[in-house]
């Protein structure tokens, strides 16, 4: 018996652990993932040139990602859902800056969509 419940416990560490390969190699989301760290810590700091500069590559990247090949794992409505938001509010936020909009309007943009790549990565991760 003690066995058996090994067993499992090995197959479902090794299920976690193929899953997370699987997340490591989505290259969309990677790729993604260094614009906005690129774009949203400076933006902490009060620095909104980066998210000034590149917001029209978040919005590529945001493209790319919606239409990369999903892993198996993340073939899922919820997080296509929430990614389809992702990429409507970085093309919100490109054209927030291309606008001329406040600095504080573009922090709070910033600060928002970070949170929602976020909520895509808590849904990939469990």
């Amino acid at each position: 018996m003690k066995m058996k419940g090994l067993l499992i416990a090995m197959a479902l560490l090794l299920g976690a652990f193929a899953a997370q390969a699987q997340a490591d190699e989505w290259k969309e989301m990677d790729e993604y993932h260094s614009i906005m760290a690129a774009t949203f810590h400076p933006a902490e700091e009060g620095d909104l040139k980066p998210v000034m500069t590149r917001s029209g590559e978040l919005v590529q990247k945001a493209q790319a990602w919606k239409k990369s090949t999903f892993p198996t794992q993340f073939d899922k409505p919820d997080i296509k859902k929430s990614l389809a938001l992702l990429t409507k509010e970085s093309k919100a936020l490109d054209k927030m800056v291309k606008k001329g909009k406040s600095e504080e309007a573009v922090k709070q943009a910033i600060f928002a969509l970070h949170d929602r790549f976020h909520e895509i990565m808590e849904k990939c991760h469990h």
